[in-house]
């Protein structure tokens, strides 16, 4: 039995490894690496599914990172039991094998109550009063009070938010990242695990924010003296330079504890520069339900006639009035910057024909995404829109990473919610944007380019017999590396 450290470096490719990752690019050079044919959608979610059982979500019915629960008519995204997904998992296969394996999980998604030996998550504390404290969930529950004395508090602003990925007085913009580095190397000391998977996230906010590649101009990209690729975007340098010193650094301890490791990464971010409001389509054909809150609207799925589940670059289109499934397909299909439309036998055939997808499935070009928008009416938008509330939203907004530009004095304005907060008062921390032009990179869709594919690295060559592989195919790749000797 051979133990393994499985690096998730978010938003890696094959096109970001370079100049400004020497130790990921050292690590190429001795090892070996394969591009993954990515997920379908490439999202958190289904990555890691595919990855984490070897099927698609045909079978473990993770078909985004959030879905329309159809008994309870709700949209429900980021729910983080392990029970949602189908099917045993990797640490189900190793354990029934080898007498003695352990596995730890640290930050991949749907990590409660999975039957892994010792687990790390963020979740707040959801108080009776309405307080969210930020807190993590681990498994067994001692190993929160212990990890936290001897790492602090886990730096949740830096996991997700404005704050994410950007220097605040709070702390580094890889806070939260380095947290999670120090605590892979923190549960290897304590329990040394067989299988340890790590998840860092760091490199896919700045990646959202301003996009991996300097953008071409439509103008000249075919003349002779433009690059055949973009160059990589000079804000995203200090990115790459980072993950890069948080990657080596754990390649490096753990290979000094005679642990094989891997870097794998869940999708590609590439260039976007268009956002499509389906639900607004969809509320002008009169097919939404629109509910009046309290002067705010909204949006109520379980009445509407059609709605949408946006997912960076993929759209789950509910059709409660099945009448309308063709007359939906041919809208969507003429919309500009909708690249196709999948009905059943488009499903079946990548792998996605699961209860929970949507009855449709839209997929944006290669330079758009799809906003959950669905107001016509900035005023009348719902509270939670400009807050950050990965719950609560009916579609992913990756304009949680902005602070508003129309707030004059944005530190000024937090302060004084964190003030009222601080004083007992209900407060709303309404600093998030409603402009998704600020949207600069996005996901979900197979990239054109494989080099802008996820990318699988390991330090034992022998175990990788190609350099292209399916993402169903990790699974298999990681099995082999715990089970096989030599190398």
């Amino acid at each position: 039995m051979n133990r393994l450290i499985v690096i998730n470096v978010v938003g890696l490719t094959e096109a970001l490894i370079g100049e400004h990752t020497p130790a990921i690019a050292a690590f190429r050079r001795r090892g070996a690496l394969a591009r993954v044919a990515p997920a379908f959608p490439a999202v958190t979610c289904t990555a890691q599914s595919n990855y984490l059982t070897g099927t698609t979500p045909a079978r473990h019915g993770i078909v985004g990172n959030g879905w329309y629960h159809r008994e309870l008519a709700e949209v429900q995204f980021w729910k983080q039991s392990n029970h949602l997904v189908g099917g045993d998992k990797i640490w189900d296969d190793l354990r029934a094998r080898l007498p003695g394996f352990t596995c730890a999980q640290l930050f991949w998604w749907y990590n409660m109550h999975s039957r892994a030996d010792y687990s790390i998550t963020p979740r707040p504390l959801y108080l009776a009063d309405g307080r969210k404290v930020f807190d993590i969930h681990t498994w067994p529950f001692a190993l929160r009070p212990n990890i936290k004395n001897s790492l602090g508090e886990f730096p949740f602003f830096g996991f997700w938010g404005p704050s994410a990925g950007v220097k605040s007085p709070l702390g580094g913009p890889d806070a939260a990242s380095r947290w999670i580095a120090n605590a892979a190397k923190w549960v290897e000391e304590e329990y040394h695990p067989t299988l340890n998977l790590v998840y860092l996230p760091h490199l896919d906010y700045n990646l959202q924010r301003h996009g991996p590649f300097v953008p071409v101009d439509p103008a000249v990209q075919f003349m002779p003296a433009q690059p055949a690729r973009p160059a990589i975007n000079p804000a995203i340098v200090p990115d790459l330079q980072a993950i890069d010193a948080i990657v080596g650094d754990l390649i490096t301890f753990f290979e000094e504890r005679k642990c094989r490791v891997v870097l794998v990464s869940e999708y590609g971010i590439t260039n976007v520069q268009h956002a499509v409001p389906l639900n607004r389509i969809f509320r002008e054909q009169g097919w939404l339900a629109i509910k009046d809150e309290l002067g705010r609207e909204t949006l109520d799925a379980g009445s509407s006639k059609v709605f949408a589940v946006t997912d960076h670059q993929v759209a789950h289109i509910y059709v409660n009035d099945l009448r309308l499934t063709e007359e939906v397909r041919q809208l969507v299909s003429a919309i500009t910057c909708v690249d196709q439309v999948l009905g059943p036998a488009e499903k079946a055939a990548l792998g996605i024909d699961h209860p929970r997808a949507g009855d449709l499935i839209a997929v944006a070009t290669k330079d758009a995404w799809f906003s959950y928008y669905y107001w016509l009416d900035d005023t009348r938008a719902p509270d939670f829109a400009r807050t950050v509330d990965i719950h609560r939203k009916p579609g992913y907004d990756p304009a949680e990473l902005f602070l508003d530009p129309k707030l004059l004095f944005p530190k000024l304005h937090i302060a004084g919610r964190l003030l009222k907060k601080r004083l007992g008062f209900r407060m709303l921390m309404d600093v998030i944007p409603l402009d998704t032009s600020l949207i600069k990179g996005s996901h979900g869709r197979v990239p054109a380019d494989p080099l802008d594919w996820p990318v699988f690295l390991t330090n034992q060559p022998r175990f990788l017999p190609a350099d292209r592989m399916e993402s169903t195919d990790v699974y298999h790749a990681l099995v082999r590396h715990v089970l096989r000797e030599g190398g």
